[in-house]
């Protein structure tokens, strides 16, 4: 009896934090264990550590999966899939726009690039770092590195004996107080086996990224092979057709990639001011511009579509992640969290050499202030490679990449950039960069980080930045195919591309280099305050932020209240048939088509239209069905595909999405809005059988082998 009241007293101690956590699965807390159960899971250790986590993968670096039959059938998000499916579309076979369905295994499209990578196993080689001198708090970064870098060599040299497939990678864990390694299996021939077309997979395209109620099927479908072969796969998520109710059990697992809700006061003020404010200006002049072009032209959209989600996904969540921090007055709350850790430890502490140091930190960031909004602006303009082709070149000349000749050859000294003129339009490419040069002068508010291009454009070309990016376009050797060696003759060293791209990184090491004066103080006093942290709430089970390992979040299907708004926490057909008449709507009143339509990404093709009015009518075996629903797991970018999981380890859904009202939860969860969107997997299922046809599928999902 006092044993049980002892966890009931653990349990409820946890409450402030019910559903917050995105826990590790080799060291899973006992409290955590005992509070998923009283939420309704019935699965075993075993289950929770060993079986489950061998369906879910690491999709390809930046999404999660999970395996749905024992011949590599994998499933993830539309949008984890869209470059792949992008790659193979064209305008006479524009998968995009209408999908893929692969009618049989020769069918199934090779996917160069992607891999899935499968979590072996996971320890805590903390000690056997802090045994080589790595955790000491006074050694330099870059020895600390090469520690790491050097035991990480060791253990996957080790793990590649046994299986040549496999590596370690290791990761820092609670502000690199701690270290985990863990053990992969990677495979490399992914193929795709069906995308629904982007009316199903993108519905509500970038009107509802982020906003709820949703309607979007997102989901894709690939395949793992391994020697030509569909990999045999004894560990996959059996689909539950039996649907969920208001509180039953969830569970997500995946790979969750970045949160830093350990930062101080001072890097949240930085993050809102430095980063999310200046990126969110520069996207949103660079994707008016690629919206426009790409409305005009189907080849133009085919080759910008992957880009302009990728940019304008972050884009919105940087002012939603800013909205939130300043409406909870999160910076605040920080700050006197801070301020009671740093009176504790004058009592509680250590030693003196691990503090809080939060008045240090405090000056660190300040002085870090202008050099931090500059990189942003500078990057966000010239250097992310969704930007434009012209500045990206410049860039990868400059930074040596790619270099010629096999991996393990000695790098030839030149850059050769291969024909890709099938990824970008030159008109929209020279219309964005031309003006973004103009905004990042506008913006940076200081000539200390303006290139010395501008001179050029200043003097040579009278200010017209369209005329000198014109003339780079038609003039430099970079918008060739041809050998540019790294040490450049004579008569290269004028090739005013050439020159653009010295002059972008000689800016770029200025930022660089003053960044670089503070940043690794910085992080020794992030890592000395998250340590201080732990140390004060010593008595409560911990998560580490995410940093693309796997992790476990559990909670409760259900939505969320506020004084004037009550989520639901599903959607139905008739929601999506709802919408789509806006679509209709606006086109049947509408006198000026050149005007947008505001409600153009709720566009249906007949023929869904048609199948969804027939899926909000269904009765018998298939009965009315949701289509999304939402969850209080916890989850952040990299969750994207991840499985939700019922009580019973089966699979109900696959999450996609976070709400608007919880975009502040990279950096703090809020109890109360922090909300999981997830597509149903009876929707995605009713897509595979009467959009697809792919009885096969379903019959291949159901344990049937081919």
């Amino acid at each position: 009896m006092r044993k049980i009241l002892t966890i009931v007293s653990l349990l409820l101690s946890l409450a402030a934090s019910a559903d917050e956590g995105m826990w590790t699965l080799f060291n899973l807390p006992q409290a955590i264990r005992e509070r998923m159960r009283l939420y309704g899971c019935q699965l075993s250790d075993e289950a929770l550590t060993t079986t489950l986590p061998s369906a879910v993968v690491n999709f390809s670096g930046f999404c999660t999966g999970e395996v749905v039959s024992p011949n590599g059938l994998l499933m993830t998000n539309h949008h984890c899939g869209f470059e792949a499916v992008r790659r193979h579309s064209t305008t006479e076979h524009d998968y995009l726009l209408h999908g893929f369905v692969a009618d049989s295994l020769t069918d199934e499209l090779p996917c160069e690039g992607l891999f899935v990578a499968f979590m072996l196993s996971q320890q805590d080689v903390t000690d056997t770092l802090r045994a080589l001198g790595a955790m000491d708090y006074l050694i330099d970064a870059l020895d600390r590195a090469e520690i790491i870098d050097s035991l990480e060599e060791q253990m996957t040299k080790a793990a590649r004996q046994r299986d040549s497939s496999c590596y370690v990678e290791i990761n820092a864990f609670y502000e690199g107080n701690a270290y985990y390694a863990t053990t992969f299996r990677r495979y490399d021939d992914i193929r795709l086996v069906m995308a629904p077309p982007k009316s199903l997979g993108k519905f509500g395209g970038e009107l509802d990224n982020w906003m709820w109620p949703r309607q979007t099927c997102d989901f894709s479908v690939f395949r793992i092979y391994s020697d030509g072969k569909p990999l045999n796969t004894p560990s996959y998520l059996p689909v539950c057709t039996e649907g969920y109710k208001e509180g039953d059990f969830a569970m997500v697992m995946g790979y969750p990639g970045s949160t830093e809700r350990y930062l101080s006061s001072y890097g949240i003020q930085q993050m809102r001011d430095c980063v999310n404010e200046p990126m969110s200006q520069v996207r949103g002049v660079k994707q008016k511009i690629m919206r426009r072009h790409m409305d005009r032209s189907a080849a133009v959209r085919i080759k910008y579509d992957s880009k302009y989600a990728q940019s304008s996904n972050y884009w919105k969540n940087a002012i939603g992640m800013n909205k939130c921090i300043d409406s909870i007055g999160l910076i605040r709350q920080k700050q006197e969290y801070e301020q009671k850790l740093s009176q504790w430890y004058v009592q509680h502490g250590d030693t003196a050499d691990v503090t809080p140091g939060l008045s240090e930190l405090k000056s660190l960031y300040a002085r870090q202030h202008s050099a931090m909004r500059a990189y942003t602006l500078f990057t966000e303009s010239f250097t992310r490679r969704s930007n434009n082709e012209l500045a990206t070149r410049a860039y990868r000349y400059c930074d040596g990449m790619p270099v010629k000749g096999k991996e393990n050859r000695p790098r030839k000294q030149y850059v050769q950039f291969d024909d890709n003129s099938n990824t970008y339009d030159r008109d929209l490419d020279i219309e964005v960069l031309v003006a973004l040069m103009s905004n990042y002068r506008e913006q940076i508010g200081t000539d200390s980080f303006l290139p010395s291009f501008y001179k050029v454009v200043d003097s040579l070309y009278g200010g017209d930045y369209k005329a000198y990016v014109t003339y780079l376009w038609d003039h430099s050797i970079l918008m060739t195919s041809e050998r540019i060696p790294l040490h450049l003759p004579r008569r290269l060293r004028r090739d005013p591309g050439v020159e653009f791209s010295y002059s972008l990184m000689e800016t770029l090491g200025d930022i660089r280099l003053q960044l670089d004066e503070m940043k690794d103080s910085i992080a020794l006093l992030e890592r000395k305050l998250c340590y201080c942290k732990l140390r004060y709430e010593e008595d409560q089970p911990h998560y580490s932020d995410a940093n693309f390992t796997m992790r476990l979040s559990y909670g409760q299907v259900g939505g969320y209240r506020l004084p004037d708004y009550d989520s639901g926490y599903m959607t139905t057909p008739q929601s999506l048939l709802n919408k789509a008449a806006m679509h209709d709507e606006w086109l049947a009143s509408c006198t000026d088509f050149t005007a947008p339509n505001p409600y153009a990404e709720y566009f249906l093709e007949p023929e869904v239209r048609t199948l969804m009015q027939g899926a909000d009518q269904a009765e018998g075996t298939e009965k009315p069905f949701g289509l999304c629903f939402l969850t209080n797991n916890d989850i952040t970018g990299g969750n994207s595909g991840s499985p939700v999981i019922d009580g019973k380890g089966r699979l109900i859904g696959l999450a996609f999405d976070g709400t608007w009202d919880s975009l502040s939860s990279d950096i703090y969860f809020d109890t109360t809005l922090a909300r999981c969107i997830a597509v149903d997997i009876r929707y995605v299922l009713y897509i595979v059988k009467h959009w697809a046809h792919a009885a096969r599928l379903i019959e291949e999902m159901e344990g049937e082998k081919n």
